[in-house]
């Protein structure tokens, strides 16, 4: 049995973007307040383009037809979870892999929904996603604006 402290699980990470530049952002199912970015494991064998069109469809019903691929993050992005959230699936957090896409489907097709892990979703400007989302994600989330920041809607603020 892998003990969580010993490993970072591979995942991967979608930032969706709309014509406005505004962040697809979703609320988490059990944390009020908690506005994340579609994101998953990576499975054995899977490459994570694939994984990531995977998770946004499991997470959002966002078909791989309605996204344009922009960009991938030259980088690995991780981020460590606190203590008391780690387990035996999570392990001590993710290192991820981060993909930009622009949304050019209908949002009445949009539902987070059924998968259960997510309550809301809506668009926002990066920044107030950063306001939003819980400390441990917000440096990796810092990253992405710097390297997706010409997509961008910036409300006039450094991002």
């Amino acid at each position: 049995m892998k003990v969580p402290e010993e490993y970072f699980r591979a995942g991967v990470g979608a930032v969706i973007i709309d014509g406005r530049g505004f962040v697809l952002s979703l609320e988490r199912a059990g944390i009020t307040g908690a506005w994340q970015f579609p994101q998953g494991g990576l499975k054995e064998g899977e490459e994570p383009i694939y994984a990531a069109y995977r998770e946004i469809a499991e997470e959002t019903g966002i078909a791989e037809n309605e996204l344009e691929l922009l960009e991938s993050a030259p980088e690995l992005l991780a981020y460590e979870l606190p203590q008391e959230a780690r387990n035996v699936k999570t392990g001590r957090g993710q290192v991820q892999y981060w993909f930009l896409f622009r949304f050019n489907g209908e949002e009445s097709g949009i539902n987070v929904e059924r998968g259960g892990e997510f309550r809301a979703w809506q668009w926002l400007p990066f920044p107030e996603l950063l306001k939003s989302t819980v400390g441990f994600r917000r440096p990796v989330y810092q990253r992405l604006a710097e390297l997706f920041e010409r997509h961008l809607y910036s409300m006039d603020e450094s991002i």
